[in-house]
């Protein structure tokens, strides 16, 4: 199966820090991600299975690598630990930077928007979804850095 087949995957909303997340799969510090478990119920997804193939694509919707997740589990969001805050590749020393960067991104206006939910917020007891992955290879396109990232609205909700 090619990358155009797979199905997509997004690093966060289109913009710097999609780039940034992008870059650090690519160079192989970013191996594991988080999301929200409420996400998936409210797109009416199934959770990911291991082994499933994913399209990475940059901010302007271009495939610039293919990753399979290797690990699914979900977990309060209290319960995240080191190994996979570090593998985040966002440079996180402790789980409390971590959680910080996290609530940033999960109680700005992006996310929030897309939820309809001004005054959303997360808790120890919020369940997340902690997916390992590894990069099974890049694709043609180049991807962009944060610094020429065109800006892009975020998804619809």
């Amino acid at each position: 199966m090619t990358a155009a087949e797979l199905p997509t995957f997004e690093f966060a909303f289109p913009g710097p820090l999609r780039d940034q997340l992008v870059a650090a799969v690519l160079d192989g510090t970013k191996t594991s991600t988080t999301g929200l478990l409420q996400d998936y119920e409210i797109d009416g997804e199934p959770l990911p299975e291991v082994g499933t193939r994913f399209s990475v694509i940059d901010s302007v919707g271009r495939a610039v690598a293919v990753i399979e997740l290797v690990e699914v589990r979900v977990a309060r969001i209290g319960d995240v630990d080191l190994d996979h805050a570090r593998d985040e590749g966002e440079g996180y020393a402790s789980v409390a930077a971590w959680r910080s960067g996290h609530e940033d991104y999960w109680h700005g206006d992006d996310y929030r928007g897309w939820l309809g939910d001004p005054a959303f917020t997360i808790d120890d007891d919020t369940p997340a979804v902690l997916e390992r992955f590894r990069l099974v290879e890049t694709v043609g396109a180049t991807p962009l850095s944060p610094a020429t990232t065109p800006a892009c609205p975020p998804p619809p909700a």
